[in-house]
């Protein structure tokens, strides 16, 4: 018995609150898949506009440092910014692998 189980058992003994049984295998509701998507996707396209924007300015950081004949760390920085745009680019490829047991593309088989 997991702890959930453990819980709701509890709670239904305890509070005489009826436990509802998911009717299709556990998941959201469709509304709520579209919502999620759509948040994701909106916080998915502020990364990658913050990540261009991040680029622009360490290139125009870099052009008036060496106009001025400046030396500065510009490459650490355009470094960091590129590494962000790669983790803000795979970071929905990573969560995948992750959580379907690295079988990319394939559903998890679900218990009886």
């Amino acid at each position: 018995m997991s702890l959930t189980d453990l819980y709701y058992t509890l709670l239904s003994t305890l509070g005489q609150v009826t436990v509802p049984k998911p009717t299709d295998g556990g998941s959201a509701p469709e509304p709520l898949k579209n919502l999620v998507t759509t948040g994701l996707n909106l916080i998915a396209w502020g990364g990658t506009a913050a990540g261009v924007v991040g680029v622009l300015v360490t290139g125009a950081m870099m052009a008036m440092s060496h106009k001025r004949g400046e030396s500065s760390e510009h490459m650490g920085r355009l470094g960091i910014v590129l590494g962000g745009c790669v983790l803000i680019a795979t970071a929905g490829p990573i969560v995948e692998f992750v959580f379907n047991n690295g079988a990319a593309g394939e559903t998890p088989q679900q218990q009886p």
